[in-house]
């Protein structure tokens, strides 16, 4: 199966238990946001426990430093010179406060120089949330020892039903309130180490405007590729049969010819014109195949199969519907991916699965060809540009020896 690996990457997606293609993963973006890796949740409150107590050096930090530097950040002739001390020392806390997010949490942040003044502010900024999620757990630790109290007094029989009814109902509420609060409090450290070590919203935003026109950049190519492989195909093709149809029915029209010879010329003309609508036919449903308006993609692609030379396995697992662009999109794939692997891979069997993960639907592709697809071929562009205009990503594997898997995650939503 020839073609060029797809290498473009809209935006992060679910990706699909099993999908992941080894060597045809689209590169990394240039400023990837954080992405957490799921971690114990034993581990994750120890990170939390930890966080307080980190919390209480930047307090004294700040403490120190500003009785140390107080008057040179006053003066404006040391000021930068003193905000250069301050900052360092900040910097040293701030990357402990990463190491503990990495370790604890599992957060990967790209790694990038973070300005002065945005160290500080998260400095600042994670010092108060921790001072204060330190006081949440401490209410509730307090809150524990008092259940603990209620129990012992409930032993001993100190305690009637109305003051236990009144206290458990009060006991829940404050421990509604600080649970609440506490986890409050950690989506918030959460986001100040995203605001401080990942990109900025004008970074995103930049990224994402730099995504969408690279993305309508392979459109306007995807698009001018297809019109120049139907006008090849109409002049290649159709036009060189019907040419050859004209003269097969201008010799039958001249005189001199016997009836069974003119028959004869008139029997090929014929079947030259069965072969031109067969042709036509075929350009037709490479545009855009009718069957998915009338019957649905697992109908169209069934006609894929049909029209192959080599057995299609093709396993349809959808029960939702789909979305005409995403619809459309899955059968281009498939199409493309078998012709391809008719024509160059030298496959006995072709594997066809679509399954929905979520909100992506994946759809993969695999022949038992020889592989070595070629980075530089022709055969996959249009099918990248056709899948990243939808924020999906393409994936080709294809060793030399083969097997060649070509994977695409469609985002439905």
């Amino acid at each position: 199966m020839q073609g060029d690996p797809a290498d473009t990457t809209i935006r992060p997606l679910p990706t699909a238990p099993g999908t992941a293609a080894p060597g045809g993963d689209p590169p990394p973006t240039p400023t990837p946001t954080p992405t957490p890796t799921p971690t114990p949740l034993p581990r994750r409150a120890a990170g939390v426990l930890l966080g307080c107590l980190t919390a209480l050096l930047g307090l004294l930090y700040f403490a120190v430093g500003g009785a140390l530097l107080g008057a040179p950040l006053l003066w404006p002739r040391t000021r930068r010179r003193a905000l250069v001390v301050l900052t360092a020392g900040a910097r040293r806390l701030t990357a402990l406060e990463r190491r503990r997010r990495s370790f604890f949490f599992g957060d990967r942040f790209p790694d990038r120089p973070v300005p002065d003044r945005r160290i500080l502010r998260h400095l600042a900024a994670r010092t108060y949330s921790g001072l204060l999620t330190g006081v949440v757990v401490g209410l509730l630790g307090f809150g524990a020892v008092l259940a603990g109290l209620l129990v012992v007094g409930l032993a001993r029989g100190t305690l009637d039903w109305s003051e236990l009814v009144s206290q458990v109902l009060l006991g829940g509420v404050l421990l509604f309130l600080n649970v609440q609060g506490l986890f409050s409090l950690v989506a918030l450290d959460a986001r100040l180490a995203r605001e401080c070590f990942g990109p900025s919203e004008r970074e995103l935003m930049q990224q994402r405007i730099d995504e969408l026109a690279t993305s309508r950049a392979a459109v306007l190519r995807a698009v001018d590729t297809e019109r120049r492989r139907i006008e090849r195909d109409l002049h290649d093709g159709v036009q060189q049969r019907l040419v050859a149809l004209a003269m097969l029915l201008g010799r039958a029209r001249r005189g001199g010819r016997t009836p069974e010879q003119a028959r004869a010329l008139l029997d090929q003309a014929h079947q030259e014109s069965r072969d031109v609508l067969a042709e036509l036919r075929e350009v037709a449903w490479r545009v855009y195949p009718t069957a998915l308006d009338t019957l649905g993609l697992q109908e169209a692609l069934a006609g894929v199969s049909e029209r192959c030379s080599i057995p299609v396995r093709t396993e349809f697992a959808l029960t939702e519907p789909l979305p005409a662009p995403v619809e459309t999109a899955a059968y281009f794939v498939v199409s493309e991916s078998v012709t391809n692997a008719a024509k160059h891979s030298a496959a006995t069997e072709i594997r066809v699965s679509l399954r929905s993960h979520g909100p992506v639907l994946v759809v993969r592709v695999e022949d038992n060809g020889v592989g070595g697809a070629r980075p530089d071929g022709g055969g996959l562009t249009g099918l990248r540009s056709r899948v990243g205009a939808l924020d999906g990503r393409l994936h080709v594997h294809s060793p030399p020896g083969g097997p060649t898997t070509i994977t695409a995650e469609l985002p439905c939503a």
